[in-house]
């Protein structure tokens, strides 16, 4: 944690408003994993978008000073529902492109891992390791054609991701755009069934897809002159597998406020110092 408080304090310590977003303003979209569900405390309409004010948006907005901060991230958001309503528990998110305007100065997106059946591998992946704990009954599930499904999907979204880049940059031509990578759910060997729904075999080829997922979107935004975050790559020792107090993505039963299978504050609190720099030095 040292390098992520040295990260805070550095922004800190140059944010001001002229230099962190002029103009404009700050617009968050993304899905669950920007929204923060189950993170004290759940705000914004419609409920069903599970949004904190301890997001790392949120995080962002409150330590860089930034003004006109609209948080539109919602979860179970995919791609598509940057430009089409998405239909939630308790009402209707407007398309997430809404939120950009002309003068908008600063966008973070964080989108994909929906897109590639995320909630259905964590199902399919679970009822697989009920029966073969300590194999790699899931991996031999996506790759039963000779080919990785899963992989494939990540390679699918890759024109997704692109199209996201191109719609934000025509709207607001004049927006830094940073996209967000995911953390760390598994370790990079093993698992920890049941505290996670994965076999011990299938705990390596899921950290595989992560990865690839995570290269996917720093293609994407090296290619259309965007930052990228990789909170990835700080997450070592930091999954679900592990205890407490080092956790920053909670497990099938989460031990801090968070919803199952993803980020709790700490979460939170890491990717926001991470996205900081980007933010600042561009």
């Amino acid at each position: 944690m040292r390098i992520i408080a040295a990260i805070v304090l550095l922004g800190l310590l140059m944010a001001t408003p002229a230099n962190a977003a002029p103009g404009g303003g700050y617009v968050a979209l993304g899905d669950s994993y920007a929204s923060g569900p189950g993170i004290p405390d759940q705000t914004g309409l419609p409920a069903g978008c599970t949004r904190s004010n301890h997001n790392y948006p949120s995080l962002l907005a409150q330590w860089l000073h930034l003004r006109n901060f609209t948080d539109v991230s919602c979860g179970g958001a995919r791609t598509v529902d940057m430009t089409a309503p998405q239909q939630v528990q308790g009402g209707t998110n407007p398309a997430q492109f809404t939120a950009l305007k002309k003068d908008t100065s600063l966008v973070t997106v964080m989108i994909g891992g929906n897109d590639i059946g995320f909630g259905e591998i964590l199902a399919t992946c679970g009822r697989l390791a009920a029966q073969d704990p300590a194999g790699n009954p899931c991996e031999q599930h996506y790759k039963a054609t000779g080919k990785d499904e899963l992989a494939a999907r990540v390679a699918a979204v890759g024109p997704k991701i692109a199209a996201v880049l191109d719609g934000i940059r025509q709207r607001s031509p004049r927006a830094h755009i940073v996209v967000v990578g995911y953390l760390r759910i598994l370790p990079a060997q093993g698992s920890c069934f049941p505290q996670v729904p994965f076999a011990t075999g299938d705990g390596p080829y899921f950290d595989g897809i992560g990865q690839l997922l995570n290269r996917q979107l720093a293609t994407q935004a090296r290619r259309h002159g965007a930052s990228f975050v990789n909170p990835y790559a700080f997450s070592s020792g930091h999954d679900a597998c592990q205890p407490p107090d080092r956790k920053w993505v909670e497990g099938l039963n989460p031990t801090s406020p968070a919803a199952p299978m993803h980020p709790n504050a700490k979460g939170m609190l890491v990717v926001a110092a991470l996205a900081v720099p980007s933010i600042l030095l561009g």
